[in-house]
Formats: C-alpha cells, sequence, structure tokens
C-alpha cells in the first residue's frame, strides 16, 4: 500500500499524541508527518512511544500535498481549517463536534456504519467518545431484535475534558489549587475530587445538557434511524479514563439476556465479560489502553415487555476518540 502523508492537528493534546501512537501501533502506511500544535506551542517538540514530533504553526498551507489529516483541537479551528485542508485533496477525519449534525457530512463508527465513510466530500466526522461505545452495543441489537427505547445513563472519566481534566482531578487529590496546577483552569463547575458531578458540558432551556444531546442526535444518525426513541443523563466522574455507560433497552421483539450476548460476543469489537458469580464485569481500570468495548451486567428488565439491561465500558481516549479515527482512515484505504 501507498504511504500517506499525514497531518495531526492538536498534537499536543491528550488525543492527538494518543492517534500518533496509535498510527505507529497500527502499522498505518505513514509516509511523511507534519504534528500542528497551537503558536505557543509551536517550535517545540512532542515525544511518543520515542518517536520525537516537532510541532509547527497551523497555517492555510499546512495541508498541501498531505492525504489524511486527522483534527483533535476542538470546533472552532475545525470550523475554520478542515474546509481548508479538504479543498487542498485532504480526506480530513474530525474528532470536534464541528460537523457531526452536518446532513453531507458522514459521522462514522466503522464496525456500525462503514458505508457511510465514502459518502465524504473531504471530511469525515468521528462521533463523540461516549456515542461511539454505545452504538457498538447498539447496532448488533437491533439488527436482530428491532430497539424500540433506550436510557442510558453516563460515568465518564475526567480524561473526557483532556490533559486539564486529568491535572485537575490529580491536583484535588493533592489539596493543590487546580487552577495554579501546571497552569490550567479547572474544566469542571464543581470539584472532581470524591464526586460526582451530573453535567457534563452545558445546560440548555429545557434542562439537557449539550453532551446528552450530542448522544442522542449522534445516535440517531449512526445508526440511520431517526425515529429512534433515546434519552439519555451524562455524568462526570473522578476516573482518569474510561467512561462507563448503564443502558436500559426496550425491544420490539422478544429477547433473553442469552441472546443479547450471543449477538453482542459475534459483533467485531465488542467483548461480552460478564460472570457475575465470580464478581466479573466490565470496569474502567479493564478498558485502558484496549480497543474493544466491554459488555457485561446483561440481565432481563422485568418492568417492561422485552427489556434488557446492560453496562458498556471503553477507553475514551482510544476507541472513543482516536482508534475510531484511525479506523476510518483504514477502511478509507481499504475501500478505496
Amino acid at each position: 500500500m501507498r504511504l500517506q502523508d499525514i497531518a495531526v492537528v492538536g498534537a499536543s493534546g491528550l488525543v492527538g499524541r494518543k492517534i500518533l501512537e496509535i498510527l505507529n501501533e497500527r502499522n498505518f502506511p505513514i509516509g511523511k508527518v507534519i504534528t500542528i500544535a497551537s503558536d505557543a506551542s509551536a517550535g517545540k517538540e512532542v515525544h511518543v512511544k520515542g518517536k520525537a514530533y516537532r510541532l509547527q504553526k497551523l497555517t492555510h498551507d499546512s495541508f498541501k500535498n498531505i492525504e489524511f489529516a486527522f483534527f483533535s483541537a476542538g470546533a472552532v479551528v475545525s470550523h475554520e481549517y478542515a474546509p481548508i485542508a479538504a479543498n487542498d485533496g485532504c480526506i480530513v477525519v474530525d474528532n470536534s463536534s464541528a460537523f457531526r449534525m452536518n446532513d453531507s457530512i458522514p459521522l462514522v463508527v466503522p464496525e456500525v456504519n462503514r458505508h457511510d465513510i465514502f459518502k465524504h466530500k473531504g471530511i469525515i466526522s468521528n462521533p463523540n467518545c461516549s456515542t461511539i461505545q454505545l452504538v457498538m452495543a447498539l447496532k448488533p441489537l437491533d439488527n436482530i431484535f428491532k430497539i424500540k427505547r433506550v436510557v442510558v445513563s453516563t460515568y465518564q472519566s475526567v480524561s473526557g475534558t483532556g490533559h486539564k481534566g486529568i491535572s485537575s482531578l490529580e491536583a484535588e487529590i493533592k489539596n493543590l489549587k487546580p487552577e495554579h496546577h501546571h497552569g490550567e483552569l479547572h474544566p469542571f463547575p464543581h470539584k472532581i475530587a470524591y464526586n460526582v458531578i451530573p453535567q457534563v458540558d452545558i445546560f440548555f432551556d429545557d434542562g439537557y445538557t449539550k453532551e446528552e444531546y450530542k448522544m442522542i442526535n449522534e445516535t440517531k444518525k449512526i445508526l440511520g434511524r431517526k425515529d429512534f426513541n433515546i434519552t439519555a443523563t451524562c455524568v462526570r466522574v473522578p476516573v482518569i479514563v474510561g467512561h462507563s455507560e448503564s443502558v436500559n433497552i426496550e425491544f420490539e421483539k422478544k429477547v433473553s439476556p442469552a441472546n443479547v450476548k450471543d449477538a453482542l460476543s459475534s459483533f467485531k469489537g465488542i467483548k461480552v465479560f460478564d460472570d457475575p458469580g465470580n464478581n466479573q464485569y466490565p470496569m474502567p481500570v479493564d478498558s485502558e489502553n484496549k480497543d474493544d468495548v466491554f459488555v457485561g451486567r446483561i440481565r432481563q428488565d422485568y418492568s417492561v415487555k422485552n427489556g434488557i439491561n446492560l453496562w458498556i465500558v471503553s477507553d475514551n481516549v482510544r476507541k472513543g476518540a482516536a482508534t475510531n479515527a484511525v479506523q476510518i482512515a483504514e477502511e478509507y484505504l481499504k475501500g478505496k
């Protein structure tokens, strides 16, 4: 396979570094690598798996002769620079929320809707981390039993806000003032250490948060079901890496826990880890540095007809962001 010249925008951030790591791990056919960060970071080096990458300033000319650009620098940067990269003939895989709900831009989890990759017009959107692990579990179940309604509650790690989330939690545990820790501002509305915050992102007038609407709307788009009934409550917890989700699903067809386990076990990227008799179930520490989505606590919901409860855990920095982005590029090359 021909080597691909790539750019990573936001290369000094948590996800940007992880993208560089995973590109090497998965033996992506890399030619030239351009690593791009903020003006303040330009000229510095980032070190990933023993390799040094010198950071460059982002300009309108950064994407000349680049085949893939992985964006992980926030929606404002993506809105301005992703179309420029696409116009230069680059395939953009964007990790921000900038284009996710744009009808002309595919929103992709390769195991779920790979075919949408090839509908792109230069930009492909990477879904929200919480959405990715959810649709991974929902897709095989919807294929077989037809989902009627989903209720999801998330337990999201602090790494969902990047380095500043991790450093804030660590600072609070050490009884430091987070705003003084590494010069970063506190990213949460309340103390996070030894606490649980039922708010991820800003609130809207109806009481839902932006994160909750991301999960609701992105799930509908990825599954291709505008009529999909789903509601969400998103919560931040003092965990470094790994998002967890409690999911209640009501199906159109009769279903048993055994049926669900069989369907999930046969789906690529899912690992069923469910042995309650031996206290075996997925936890964030089990998912760290792994690309699989783990599902357990699979049991009947006796309060409704055809109901199932389950528990989903995934590394939000890997499958929830960086790995999914690299997989999109890999699948594009395979199908080209």
